[in-house]
């Protein structure tokens, strides 16, 4: 085939206007040529393996790569998060790969490269933060975006420009396996810290990627890919806020569409969601990727195309432009589609010109661009160059970013009095978490998601467990450690002996929790979805009989989720809460555990009181709470947003429009209004409160979740100093999506209440809304302004 590429080519001009460029090269393709932009390969994955997911063997047949590479490619996925490889020896391989790519087809378009990196860059001695869902109980977007930005500067330094992060699924149902991943069951919190990630991601010229779009957290039963039962009202309201904010104001680029069918229309399918509301009310002009395998579920598990054909032309049609991981119904099924007139090529073109328009925007289609990396040189691109070990991932400035999300993070739900410990002459250290690496870790990162498979090989980071830093932290006690149990096994032999240990220590530090893996191979993670919310295995057994000694007992839940602890809540000295916080989380619990670390995480999830798995989150109505009408009470035994440190906080001075409150308060439903407080710091040491405005609607057209988060602020004090935190509450942060399936803000009286958690409200201004129903859009306020001073 005759080469088309060159300096004189007007699509490698980059002094031409993009649209010509982008317009002059699709004009110049074929059709083969134009559908080899709109698909992945992933060269690395092995059909006959394990894989990463179920039908993997049926939807990842193997290619003829260099007939493929003649027509030229979308994307490669996972160069590096697929097997164990050096960081340098894999750049520099990718940069070879790209080399050979560039040179197959006629237009020398290097393929895109996209990997995960939902806690961390997923790939082997990359650094291993703290899953999503601790990045939710930091309340701190500023430390995500920061994190954000240390990571999508590793994946680029080695040749990535696609993040396939963050995840702004809601959670709905904490039985489900994905819990982890995401950042907590409140839209407004996930919305804000998901949209700092993607804007830290992109500062460093990554394409972040949002994800999954739109319902899948809502799956019936909290099974993973189970149908999603969910009215119009609830998914505007509760699922799709997050999306609407990043799109709005993280600059994001790509969007996959989620698994989920939502009243029997497959997300991958469903051109009103995927073009009517992302691109054309939105305006998001970026591209939109296949979750892996996603098209051809449309066929093989969803049912709604008959043939690999009639999965292209649904998915095509919806807006989706990329198949990922690899080509099934975006190759010759999409082929003859278009030649059979099913499909009109112009539908092609469209979405082949947003990858373009992508690709050239990464500088992919540039006289210029060089495949090498930035990490390395060219001398160490040559065969047989011995590069390993050149490249830093996990260097030390990442592993401090890590510490701090960690400690951040780090929940404290009960305490009556035990912590900080002193230099206790004798501690037990018992549980399943306490000294195992890969109960610090989310199925997404490297150790868990690919390590698992090749035991061979070392973790590839530092991960201290929290037996390891205890013994570091409490240097001078005597520590004795039994685990009692594993993490999910039903033997109890072991817990006799971790009940003697804590029977003569001065205090028993119990860690249980979780173990992430994928499709059943843990107890969190995706594919691991749970019965019930008891304790995995028989770790409840072994709280309870440890709660027996009469030692005080401190649990420490190191978790993807959170579960029931049983009689703990009302039992057990103290009580410290943690998700998979992570490579530097073990040094972050015994920080917090010996005082060093003063704790401020605040719950993105509710703790249940009892482990029937009932789906409940706090944003419930008021007949989903506790009433006189049913015998079951879901009250939780900690309410989201709870927590507390080792100091103490005053809250007073409520104001309104800068004045003390005698009477309701008024705004038009255009309006905004200010509402004040001041909060000191009583104790006797520095800490951080979290301050949390909610949302009471009492009376409504439709009805209304009795709290809703509308905005936070966390607030550092020293002891005995105080600030005056206010918020600016626009009308339109009232809005919900009425009878009519408009989103309105309705005249009537709301209450702003201030608390330290959705169920201890300290403070409440009532605030009439004045003038008459008025219909918002997407270009309402979504944020109430805050000032601390």
């Amino acid at each position: 085939m005759t080469s088309t590429a060159g300096t004189d080519a007007p699509w490698t001009d980059a002094g031409r206007p993009a649209e010509e460029r982008v317009a002059a090269l699709i004009g110049a393709m074929t059709l083969r040529e134009k559908v080899a932009q709109l698909y992945g390969m992933w060269l690395g994955a092995d059909p006959e393996g394990p894989g990463v997911a179920p039908h993997q063997s049926e939807l990842e047949k193997g290619f003829d790569l260099d007939a493929l590479l003649t027509q030229g490619l979308g994307q490669l996925t996972r160069a590096f998060g697929t097997n164990p490889v050096d960081p340098a020896a894999g750049a520099a391989a990718l940069a070879r790969m790209q080399r050979r790519i560039v040179e197959a087809n006629r237009f020398g378009i290097p393929a895109l490269v996209h990997e995960e990196c939902l806690a961390g860059f997923t790939t082997w001695k990359a650094t291993a933060y703290p899953v999503p869902l601790s990045w939710g109980a930091t309340f701190d977007p500023d430390l995500v975006r920061e994190m954000a930005s240390r990571i999508g500067a590793s994946m680029r330094s080695v040749g990535v420009h696609q993040g396939l992060a963050p995840v702004l699924d809601v959670v709905r149902d904490l039985r489900w396996g994905r819990v982890e991943e995401t950042i907590g069951e409140d839209p407004y919190l996930v919305g804000t810290v998901a949209t700092a990630y993607v804007q830290g991601l992109e500062s460093t010229g990554i394409v972040a990627t949002l994800k999954h779009f739109a319902g899948y957290s809502a799956s019936r039963s909290g099974r993973n890919l189970a149908p999603v039962s969910m009215g119009p009202r609830e998914f505007a309201d509760v699922i799709l806020p997050p999306f609407e904010m990043a799109v709005r104001e993280g600059g994001v680029r790509s969007v996959m569409h989620s698994y989920a069918e939502v009243d029997g229309v497959p997300a991958a399918a469903n051109r009103e969601l995927l073009t009517g509301l992302l691109r054309d009310t939105w305006g998001f002009d970026g591209t939109v990727v296949a979750d892996y395998f996603g098209i051809g579920f449309l066929k093989l598990l969803h049912g709604v195309a008959g043939t690999w054909g009639d999965a292209a032309r649904l998915a095509l049609t919806a807006g989706v432009d990329v198949e990922l991981p690899g080509p099934k119904a975006y190759l010759e099924p999409l082929i003859e589609e278009v030649e059979a007139g099913r499909i009109d090529e112009s539908l092609v073109d469209l979405s082949l010109t947003r990858v373009l328009s992508q690709k050239l925007e990464l500088g992919l289609l540039d006289a210029d661009w060089d495949a090498r990396p930035l990490a390395l040189t060219e001398a160490q691109l040559e065969p047989g160059a011995d590069v390993t070990g050149t490249v830093d991932l996990d260097p030390a400035a990442d592993r401090a970013i890590a510490r701090r999300i960690a400690e951040e993070a780090v929940v404290l739900l009960k305490n009556d009095g035990v912590l900080p410990l002193a230099a206790a002459a004798a501690l037990a250290v018992v549980g399943p978490a306490s000294d195992d690496p890969f109960t610090m870790l989310g199925c997404y990162s490297f150790p868990s998601h690919v390590g698992a498979h090749h035991p061979e090989l070392p973790l590839g980071v530092e991960i201290p467990t929290v037996l390891d830093a205890i013994r570091t932290e409490f240097a001078g006690s005597s520590v004795v450690a039994e685990p009692g149990c594993s993490v999910d096994g039903p033997e109890t032999d072991g817990i006799a002996a971790a009940v003697e240990v804590a029977r003569t220590a001065d205090v028993a530090i119990v860690v249980l929790g979780d173990r992430a893996g994928l499709f059943g191979r843990g107890t969190s993670g995706e594919g691991c979805d749970a019965a019930d919310l008891r304790l995995p295995g028989v770790q409840a057994d072994l709280l309870e009989a440890v709660l027996d000694t009469g030692t005080p007992v401190v649990l420490v839940v190191d978790s993807g989720r959170p579960y029931a602890l049983g009689t703990a809540p009302q039992r057990a000295a103290a009580i410290v809460q943690t998700f998979f916080p992570g490579e530097e989380g073990g040094g972050a619990i015994a920080r917090v555990l010996s005082g060093a670390v003063n704790p401020s995480g605040r719950l993105p999830v509710s703790v249940p009181a009892l482990p029937g798995g009932q789906p409940w989150t706090y944003l419930s109505q008021t007949l989903a709470l506790r009433s006189e009408v049913s015998n079951l009470d879901p009250t939780p035994a900690y309410p989201f947003g709870a927590g507390i440190g080792y100091t103490s906080f005053a809250w007073s001075d409520l104001t309104v429009d800068g004045a003390a409150q005698a009477a309701p308060s008024s705004m038009p439903v255009d309006g905004e209004v200010t509402v004040g407080l001041t909060v000191r710091n009583t104790g006797e040491r520095a800490g951080t409160e979290i301050v949390q405005l909610y949302l009471h609607d009492p009376v409504a057209e439709v009805t209304r979740p009795v709290v809703k988060l509308i905005g936070f602020a966390r607030v550092p004090l020293e002891a005995g100093a105080s600030a005056t935190v206010s918020f600016r509450v626009p009308a339109d942060v009232t809005s919900f999506v009425g009878r009519d399936l408009a989103r309105i803000v309705e005249p009537g009286v709301i209450e702003l209440r201030l608390g330290a958690s959705s169920g201890d409200i300290r403070l409440t201004a009532e605030v009439e809304l004045t003038g008459t129903r008025r219909v918002v859009d997407h270009t309402r306020a979504l944020h109430c302004a805050v000032t601390i001073g």
